[in-house]
């Protein structure tokens, strides 16, 4: 009981006193009024009105992210931490079936899927009366409901030269007809974006319906209705908060953003304006375990959580230990370090188990790979020697060994850029990316006039200048493991390398903007299907997905050749093509499939990691029972 109490009790006193401050880990809870539109950004805001506190004890439910969010505006944000938060504040038109398994889309605001038409060049969507934005001073005190305009006002955002959208060559490939026309006045004439100019591609049939219309036919183009990146905005709230709409989310979806300091904590509350929906889940084939939970369930009003507080704590150790410690209910991504502990043979370990405690393990369909910006006057170009450079060093990277040590056999070798789980993925596949042969990798080098000729002992460019590659990684434990193994491979065929290290938010600006040289990190797929990850090189998602900055015409034409197809081997011949032309150029290195695990607190109620519906936290409940007794040991 008295963890239930310190959640009424932290409101209380943040009303009070404002934002409180506290030694991370640690939860300060509270709520504020909103910032007006000129607030400049800060360390701590306090932001959007809480819902009235339930009048039994309010359910929290604590979280905790190893990285750091990047903003909470949907036309922006490309990372997963903040996708996943901003998900639970803004609606998408469709979304994906929680416990179904294969992933279903289903409606999310919509009234039924929206019709497919025309060979799949025409799209209706009709949105359901009576959905409501959360309140916010923008709207002076009325009601703000969704409606049509704002699918088509949310769509025309990524295309605003001034928003830079990170997505907007997902739309691009679709060819919304006319959109691209305004958008290239706004580029050419030095104007701002017409919102308000008519496109053959984007109809108001009534208040709640919406035609689209694209230009080749493109059977998966519904996907991008459920992905966060079509969070539904309202265009008030956008032009009253210009510049800082990241800090002010308004939405429809169950959550609204109540507290904030950056790369420390986030606190959503229950949004009192969202409407009625319950839970209707079935038990899932894959999760006989929740057959209980799921039964409990039935009929509950969503959300079940009144609060949820995510605090981000980037080092593995003050994570796991806080886990340990019952200060976090759901530890989302054990680190990988911990799973011999906790884990053992890939299995709960017996002490977990006997506490209630529950594992969810699972392939999150992602990569982690490490990127060569093919800009770069080193590492980059496209001639024969520097593709050699770019192979010797994927050559010389020791898969197995990053996979059992650092990895803790939480992951497997990759042998292509499109990971298991998604349409095109090969498990036959053996190439170049996945190989491991030192000797191989020195022989290029050699062969292409990489030797040492200056008598230090490193390798020196063909012109004789020093070669030395510069790889940029974060500060955590296991970013730290990565970079020492690199080191050792590196000097193993004598190639310099140096470390930058920097926050993820900062490297993830740096690599948009084409700074950075090479860069670690993870790519998740946001629907069920491998284009997600052949756009990794494709060239007009430059800056965006595209960290590389590869762009070769050929895979360029592959890639818009295979959108317009429909499922089958003619596609799927297409997309293993496109994947031997990354083997063979290496704008990247593709390094591993990762293996995740999610472990619960025995109070948690209902949870199962679903890889394309971010908003689950509104589908698990809290038992207030279980968490008594646990709390009175």
């Amino acid at each position: 009981m008295r963890r239930l109490m310190a959640s009424t009790r932290g409101l209380a006193t943040a009303l009070l006193f404002g934002v409180s401050s506290c030694f991370v880990p640690c939860f300060a809870q509270g709520v504020g009024a909103s910032a007006p539109a000129s607030a400049p950004a800060s360390s701590a805001v306090a932001v959007g009105a809480s819902a009235a506190v339930p009048a039994g004890p309010e359910k929290v439910l604590r979280v905790a992210y190893r990285q750091a969010e990047t903003g909470f505006d949907p036309a922006y944000v490309t990372d997963l931490y903040s996708r996943n938060i901003l998900a639970n504040i803004f609606d998408t038109p469709l979304r994906f079936s929680y416990l179904k398994r294969p992933y279903q889309l289903e409606p999310s605001v919509t009234d039924g899927l929206p019709e497919v038409l025309d060979n799949a060049t025409r799209f209706v969507f009709k949105f359901k009366p009576g959905i409501y934005f959360a309140d916010d001073p923008v709207f002076k005190g009325k009601k703000r409901e969704l409606t049509g305009a704002d699918l088509i006002y949310s769509i025309k955002r990524h295309y605003d030269p001034q928003v830079k959208s990170g997505h907007l060559y997902r739309l691009q490939g679709a060819g919304i007809l006319g959109l691209d026309e305004v958008r290239n006045a706004a580029l050419k004439g030095g104007k701002p974006f017409d919102y308000d100019r008519p496109v053959d591609g984007l109809r108001l049939l009534d208040k709640y319906t919406v035609e689209i219309r694209v230009r080749n036919s493109d059977p998966r183009f519904t996907y991008n209705f459920a992905d966060p990146m079509l969070s539904l905005v309202a265009r008030e709230v956008v032009e009253a908060y210009a510049g800082h709409v990241g800090e002010h989310p308004v939405g429809t979806n169950a959550y609204l953003l109540s507290q904030w300091r950056r790369s420390s904590l986030i606190v959503l509350t229950r949004n009192p304006n969202f409407r009625e929906v319950y839970y209707r889940e079935t038990v899932p084939a894959h999760r006989p375990d929740l057959a209980e939970d799921v039964k409990q369930l039935q009929g509950r009003r969503l959300p079940m959580i009144d609060r949820v507080e995510v605090s981000i704590i980037e080092e593995s150790q003050p994570r796991w230990l806080s886990y340990l410690r019952r200060e976090f209910d759901l530890l989302d991504d054990l680190p990988n370090e911990f799973a011999p502990v906790a884990i053992p043979q890939n299995k709960l370990a017996p002490n977990l188990a006997k506490q209630g405690q529950r594992a969810v393990r699972y392939e999150r369909a992602d990569i982690s790979m490490s990127y060569f910006n093919m800009e770069d006057p080193v590492v980059g170009g496209y001639t024969a020697d520097k593709i050699a450079l770019r192979r010797a060093i994927g050559l010389a990277i020791n898969l197995d060994e990053q996979v059992r040590l650092p990895r803790r056999g939480q992951a497997k070798p990759a042998q292509g850029i499109i990971s298991p789980g998604v349409f095109g993925y090969d498990p036959q596949l053996k190439s170049e990316m996945g190989e491991f042969d030192r000797a191989r990798a020195k022989a290029l080098l050699d062969l292409y006039g990489y030797v040492d000729k200056d008598g230090d002992g490193w390798r020196d460019l063909p012109d004789g200048s020093p070669l030395t590659i510069e790889y940029t990684t974060e500060p955590d434990a296991q970013k730290r493991q990565l970079a020492e193994l690199w080191q050792k491979n590196m000097t193993a065929i004598n190639v310099r390398i140096r470390f930058k290290i920097g926050k993820w938010p900062e490297n993830l600006k740096a690599a948009n903007a084409g700074r950075l040289q090479m860069w670690g990190l993870g790519w998740s797929a946001d629907v069920p299907d491998g284009e997600n990850f052949l756009g990794l090189a494709y060239g007009p998602s430059k800056g965006q997905s595209n960290k590389s900055r590869f762009d070769l015409p050929e895979y360029n034409r592959l890639y818009d050749q295979q959108h317009s197809m429909p499922d089958g081997p003619e596609r799927l011949a297409i997309m293993q093509k496109m994947q031997r032309m990354a083997v063979a150029y290496m704008p990247f290195k593709a390094e591993t499939h990762r293996v995740f695990t999610d472990i619960t607190q025995p109070w948690v109620i209902g949870y199962d990691k679903n890889l394309y519906q971010r908003d689950f936290w509104a589908y698990v409940d809290i038992d207030t029972d279980v968490l008594r007794k646990s709390q009175s040991h």
